[in-house]
């Protein structure tokens, strides 16, 4: 049994030690905001949250997670209250297909948590790794701008 703290919870799974974290999020508990892409750690669609630290859960181990609270997209909504990259997100249209966005909705946050007034070049340093098939990246970096406007005026 590996010991987890997902989403403020503590929960006890089953699984192998060297099982993907990815699998153990959607599969075992569940929780399929978290979406796999790559499996190589490329494409940034397994986006997580170890400790406010964005990572790609595809290619890290359960057994690497230690005692680290991990986050995925369904911890930012809270009570039911969107989060501010959420609502920029829908604010702005930046999706198309959507298969990314939780990885890139992830990364945007974990950015602002540490940078509340970006520029340019650090969204584009944030969200490098994240790809989008469909090409969005003028109306992300634009909703990653619009959320860090958001996210002050809440403050």
């Amino acid at each position: 049994m590996i010991s987890l703290k997902v989403n403020g919870v503590a929960r006890e799974v089953d699984i192998e030690p060297d099982a993907p974290l990815l699998w153990v999020i959607r599969d075992v508990l569940q929780l399929t905001g978290t979406k796999y892409g790559c499996g190589i750690a490329q494409c940034g669609a397994c986006t997580v949250h170890l400790d406010g630290q964005p990572i790609r859960s595809c290619v890290t181990p359960v057994s690497a997670v230690g005692t680290a609270e991990i986050r995925t997209i369904e911890s930012l909504s809270g009570d039911a209250a969107t989060h501010p990259v959420q609502k920029a997100w829908l604010e702005l249209d930046v999706v198309q297909c959507g298969y990314c966005q939780s990885g890139q909705i992830m990364a945007a946050a974990a950015l602002l948590e540490v940078q509340p007034n970006p520029s340019d070049d650090d969204i584009d340093a944030a969200m490098n790794g994240n790809l989008c098939r469909c090409g969005t990246y003028p109306r992300i970096r634009a909703a990653v701008k619009r959320a860090a406007e958001i996210k002050r005026s809440t403050t």
